[in-house]
C-alpha cells in the first residue's frame, strides 16, 4: 500500500520543514519550562502512599466522603477523584504506614459507613522508600537505554548519526513528559514503560530513514547531503505514515476503551507516537546536517574499509590454500 504513488517524487523536506523544526524547538523548551514550573504528578508507585478504589451503587456522594475522610487520621489529607464510570472513585492518601494494626480496607469501610452501598475493589500501599527506589530504577533504565542506543547506532553508522538520533529521542521524550505534566497524568510504572517503548519505537523509525540515507550515499553519485536526505525521507514517507497510523489507532483504542487504569501508559504513547514520527522526518534529519557530516569523507572511509576487508579475505584464502 502506498500513500505517495510517485516513486520518483522527491520532496524538499529540509527546506519546507524549517518552520516545523522551529516549532518543534519551541515545544521542546516549553515542555522543559512546564515541567520545571508545574512539576509532575507522581503516582503511588513513585511518591508512596495508599490508593483505595471504591465502587458505589449509584452516584457516590463525593463531598460527604471527603468530610468523613478528613475526620480520620490516616485519610486526613486524602484526595477523592472519580475513576472511570459506574460510580467508582479513587481515594489517594500520602499515608503508607505498614505498621497499622488493622487492614486499610477495614478502616475505609468504617470511615465511609453511612455514605451508601459500596465495595472495596482494590487497595495499594507503597512506602516512601520503595517509591524512591522505583523512581531511581526508572531513571536508570531510561539512561541505560539511551546509552545502548547511542552505542549501537554509532557502531552501525557513525557517531554523528548516533548523536542526531539520540538528540531526536530526547526531543520526543521531553515533549511527551511535558504533555504528561500539562494534563496532570499520574507518573507511575506504566508511564516509565511507555517512555521506554517510545524510545524503541522512535529510534526504529529514525533508523529506517538512516538506512536509506546510507544506501543513497553508497549507490548514488550525489554529493549534496541535503538532497540525499530529502530523497531518503521521501522514499520512506509512505512506510513511516502507514506504520505510525497503525500504531496510533491501536493506542487510541487502548486509551478510549482501556479504562482509567491504562491512561498512564496509553496517553504518553499517543503523544510519543505522533512526536516520534514527526521527529524522524523533520528533526533527526536536520540534526544530522547540523553535525557537519561530510559525504565525501564518509565514502572515502567506506572505500578504505572495503579495501581492508578484501585484503583480509585474500590473506585468509592464501592461508587456507597453503600459499603463505
Amino acid at each position: 500500500m502506498e500513500i505517495f504513488k510517485s516513486h520518483n517524487k522527491v520532496y524538499n523536506i529540509l527546506d519546507k520543514g524549517k518552520i516545523f523544526f522551529a516549532l518543534s524547538i519551541l515545544a521542546f523548551f516549553a515542555a522543559i519550562i512546564l515541567v520545571s514550573v508545574k512539576g509532575l504528578s507522581f503516582g503511588i508507585d513513585f511518591a508512596g502512599g495508599t490508593v483505595v478504589q471504591v465502587k458505589y451503587e449509584g452516584t457516590p456522594p463525593v463531598e460527604e466522603i471527603r468530610e468523613k475522610l478528613a475526620q480520620n487520621e490516616f485519610f486526613a489529607k486524602a484526595s477523592v477523584t472519580p475513576f472511570g464510570k459506574d460510580g467508582e472513585i479513587v481515594i489517594k492518601s500520602a499515608a503508607s504506614d505498614t505498621s497499622l494494626q488493622r487492614d486499610v480496607s477495614d478502616i475505609t469501610k468504617e470511615v465511609l459507613a453511612g455514605t451508601g452501598t459500596f465495595e472495596i475493589r482494590k487497595v495499594d500501599m507503597v512506602g516512601p522508600k520503595v517509591g524512591n527506589e522505583l523512581r531511581s530504577k526508572g531513571l536508570t533504565a531510561f539512561l541505560l537505554a539511551l546509552g545502548v542506543i547511542l552505542l549501537s547506532v554509532t557502531v552501525r553508522y557513525e557517531f554523528r548519526f548516533a548523536l542526531a538520533g539520540v538528540a531526536a529521542l530526547l526531543h520526543d521524550i521531553v515533549i511527551t513528559i511535558g504533555a504528561v505534566s500539562l494534563f496532570e497524568v499520574d507518573v507511575n510504572i506504566e508511564t516509565i514503560a511507555a517512555v521506554l517503548t517510545i524510545l524503541g519505537y522512535s529510534i526504529h523509525d529514525t533508523i529506517i530513514v538512516f538506512d536509506r540515507v546510507r544506501e543513497y550515499i553508497k549507490d548514488s553519485k550525489e554529493t549534496d547531503f541535503r538532497e540525499i536526505i530529502n530523497e531518503a525521507v521521501s522514499k520512506t514517507l509512505s512506510r513511516t505514515i502507514l506504520t505510525s497510523l497503525t500504531v496510533f489507532f491501536v493506542i487510541l483504542t487502548l486509551y478510549l476503551f482501556g479504562g482509567e487504569i491504562m491512561h498512564g501508559f496509553s496517553f504518553p504513547m499517543l503523544i510519543g507516537v505522533v512526536v516520534g514520527t514527526y521527529s524522524s522526518v523533520f528533526v533527526a534529519s536536520q540534526l544530522v546536517i547540523w553535525t557537519g557530516f561530510d559525504v565525501n569523507k564518509y565514502r572515502a572511509k567506506e572505500v578504505e574499509h572495503t579495501k581492508r576487508e578484501k585484503e583480509k579475505e585474500k590473506m585468509r584464502s592464501m592461508y587456507e590454500q597453503g600459499t603463505i
